[in-house]
């Protein structure tokens, strides 16, 4: 939770063009999982090749999350980014249903609650500004980003190790962006010593104690409980951006925030015990 919450943050603080944040934050948290991951030889069999394909494709949606959450940290207040970015659970339970699975009616009332607290959080912003709009617009995508690479994180780790997913995972998002950043003729160096301590504090925050202990505990632990528990990773980012950035959302999107992670946590927790019961 510390992990994730420091990365909006941080994100706000850094002067580095996003794609070229992405692209090294991904590129090194890649080769820091590679070995562990080559250790293992997790290529051996058909099924263990399908999981590393997964993999792949689950790091061409990790790489446009993070695109949509790192501008939205530009253009929106790091709490309202978080928030909106934390509907992730929302999308995953809508495209359980949409493949025929079962969403208990209770958890539909979380989601309700949800709907309304976006549209009040953007409606806000909407008419505090329009780069605050777009910012939210952009979290609330990074949201939906977000739910299909977790998604494929939970299917592929039946087959291979969290290290192999995440060095695949990675690696590919890394190369997915970098595209972006030759075309937006983005550099790569030439930055100060201020923005290296920045982006190393955002691999070993985020990206290592972040993404991938969520990827390990997806192994051990129910999504639904996990998504629940990232849910603080709202007000943890809120309070740093507050103390180090003097960083405070308008008044107006406080309810809606709060509205927003009340319906969130009640859809997990109705879904969670709904699971249970089944079992």
């Amino acid at each position: 939770i510390v992990g994730i919450g420091a990365s909006g943050p941080i994100i706000a603080k850094s002067l580095m063009p996003v794609p070229t944040m992405i692209f090294w934050r991904n590129l090194i948290g890649g080769l820091v999982m590679a070995p562990f991951a080559l250790k293992r030889k997790e290529w051996r069999t058909l099924n263990q090749r399908k999981a590393i394909l997964w993999s792949a494709l689950g790091g061409v949606f990790l790489a446009f999350h993070f695109i949509c959450f790192f501008w939205s940290m530009k253009y929106t207040s790091v709490a309202t980014g978080t928030a909106l970015t934390a509907t992730q659970p929302i999308f995953v339970a809508l495209f359980v249903k949409f493949k025929g699975g079962h969403i208990p009616k209770q958890s539909f009332i979380g989601i309700f609650i949800a709907f309304v607290s976006v549209i009040v959080i953007t409606g806000i912003d909407l008419n505090l500004s329009v780069r605050s709009f777009q910012g939210d617009l952009l979290a609330v995508a990074g949201g939906a980003l977000a739910a299909a690479y977790v998604l494929i994180s939970s299917k592929v780790q039946k087959e291979i190790a969290t290290s192999t997913f995440t060095a695949v995972c990675y690696l590919t998002c890394s190369l997915t962006v970098l595209p972006i950043v030759y075309l937006g003729n983005y550099s790569l160096t030439g930055f100060t010593f201020t923005e290296w301590i920045l982006l190393a504090a955002l691999i070993l925050t985020a990206q290592l104690l972040g993404h991938t202990l969520f990827n390990l505990s997806l192994k051990r632990v129910s999504p639904a409980i996990v998504s629940l528990i990232v849910f603080f990773e709202v007000p943890v980012s809120a309070v740093i951006a507050y103390f180090w950035l003097g960083q405070q959302p308008p008044a107006g999107t406080i309810p809606g925030i709060v509205g927003l992670l009340f319906g969130c946590t009640l859809f997990v927790i109705r879904s969670s015990q709904s699971i249970s019961n089944q079992r």
